[in-house]
C-alpha cells in the first residue's frame, strides 16, 4: 500500500502527496552523500577542537544555574535544546539529554560535551517545541522523560508527529502547518518555514514537517529557527508575523559547504540573516555538542567571531553563549 499524505494541500507548495518539501528547488544529486562520507574518512574529519576537548569543555561548557528562573530569558542547553522564559510560560524546544543522538544506544554521533542539566533537574515545564524529528532533535528517551515528570505537557509540533507523541503518552498535542498560530496561555505560537527535511527510518523521509517556531508575548517576540539552510524566504517570518525582538540561529553542522548549506546555516549565512532582522538579540545554537558535520567543534563559534568582527565590531547584540549560560530576555 502506498502511503498518501493524510494534510495534503494542493494549493501550498510546500505540500505533496507523498509528503512534504522545500518550496525552494533544493536538493543533493544522487551519489553525494557516499562522495561525502568518502571524503570525510578519508580526511580524518571533523578533526579536535583547535587546543583539544578538555580546553573546549573548560571554554564552552557549564552546568545550567536557574537563579534567574522568575525573570524573562533563555538558557541554551546545547545543540538546538532552549529552555525559554516568556510572560510567565516555561517552554523547552528541542530537548536532547542524551549520550547519542541515534536510534540505538551504540552507535551515531556521540555528545563531545555532556549534558548541562538532566531531565530531572529541569523545572517545571508548561511547554515542549520541537522542530523536526532528526535524532538531534527528538530524542526518544528525553522525550519519555518529560512526559512522565510533567503529564499536562502541551506539545507543540510540525504536521505528522502527532502519531508518535500519542504512542509516548502525550495528552495535549498541538500540530500546525507553517504559517499556522495558536493562542495559548496569553502567548501567540506560529509554526514557520524553515529549510531541510525530515526522516527517522528508512520509511519515512518527509512523511512530517520540519519548521522554526515564534513565539510572540507582551512584551517580544521570540524566533526558534530550528534546522535551516539560508532561504529568502526567511525573511517572510518578520514580514508576515512583525519585528522579532530575539533569535536563536543556527550556525553548526556546516561543512562541507557543497553538501551541507542546502540544509544548516553557516554562520556567516546566521549574521547576514541576523543583519537583515535588523540586529535583535540573538545567540547561535546548533553546534558544540554534536559532531554533525566535517568542521572541529568550535570551528561555528570562531568562525561567527570573525564574521560578526568584519561587519559590526562593537554590537554585543548576536552573544555566542556557553552551553548552560542564560541570556536575560
Amino acid at each position: 500500500m502506498v502511503w498518501k499524505n493524510p494534510w495534503y494541500d494542493p494549493s501550498l507548495k510546500h505540500h505533496t502527496e507523498e509528503g512534504f518539501r522545500n518550496t525552494a528547488s533544493v536538493g543533493h544529486q544522487p551519489g553525494d552523500v557516499e562522495r561525502w562520507r568518502k571524503a570525510r574518512k578519508a580526511t580524518g574529519l571533523p578533526k579536535p577542537p583547535s587546543l583539544g576537548y578538555d580546553a573546549f569543555l573548560k571554554r564552552w561548557w557549564q552546568p545550567a544555574a536557574l537563579n534567574d528562573f522568575a525573570e524573562d530569558g533563555a538558557w541554551w542547553l546545547g545543540h538546538a535544546s532552549v529552555l525559554l522564559r516568556m510572560d510567565g510560560n516555561t517552554i523547552l524546544t528541542d530537548p536532547v539529554l542524551s549520550q547519542r543522538a541515534s536510534p540505538l544506544p551504540f552507535m551515531g554521533p556521540r555528545r563531545k560535551t555532556p549534558p548541562c542539566i538532566t531531565p530531572e533537574r529541569l523545572p517545571h515545564l508548561d511547554a515542549l517545541v520541537i522542530s523536526h524529528n532528526h535524532y538531534d532533535h527528538l530524542d526518544t528517551a528525553t522525550v519519555r522523560c518529560l512526559l512522565r515528570r510533567f503529564p499536562a505537557l502541551t506539545v507543540f509540533i510540525p504536521l505528522g508527529l502527532g502519531e508518535w507523541f500519542r504512542r509516548r503518552g502525550a495528552r495535549n498535542i498541538v500540530e500546525l502547518d507553517w504559517w499556522q498560530s495558536i493562542t495559548w496561555r496569553g502567548m501567540t505560537f506560529t509554526a514557520v518555514p524553515a529549510q531541510h527535511w525530515s526522516m527517522r527510518t528508512l520509511w519515512d523521509r518527509n512523511r512530517s514537517l520540519w519548521c522554526g517556531w515564534v513565539f510572540e508575548g507582551r512584551q517580544r517576540r521570540f524566533w526558534f529557527s530550528g534546522d535551516t539552510g539560508y532561504s529568502p524566504e526567511l525573511l517572510t517570518i518578520p514580514e508576515r508575523l512583525g519585528k522579532i525582538d530575539a533569535a536563536a540561529l543556527p550556525i553548526g553542522a556546516y561543512a562541507p559547504r557543497w553538501f551541507m548549506s542546502i540544509h544548516h546555516m553557516d554562520p556567516q549565512s546566521a549574521v547576514d540573516l541576523w543583519t537583515a532582522l535588523g540586529q535583535p538579540l540573538a545567540f547561535p545554537i546548533h553546534w558544540g555538542v554534536f559532531e554533525l558535520g566535517d568542521e572541529s567543534l568550535d570551528e561555528p563559534v570562531h568562525e561567527l567571531a570573525q564574521a560578526l568582527n568584519d561587519l559590526a565590531p562593537v554590537n554585543p547584540s548576536f552573544r555566542s553563549l556557553k552551553i548552560g549560560e542564560y541570556l536575560s530576555l
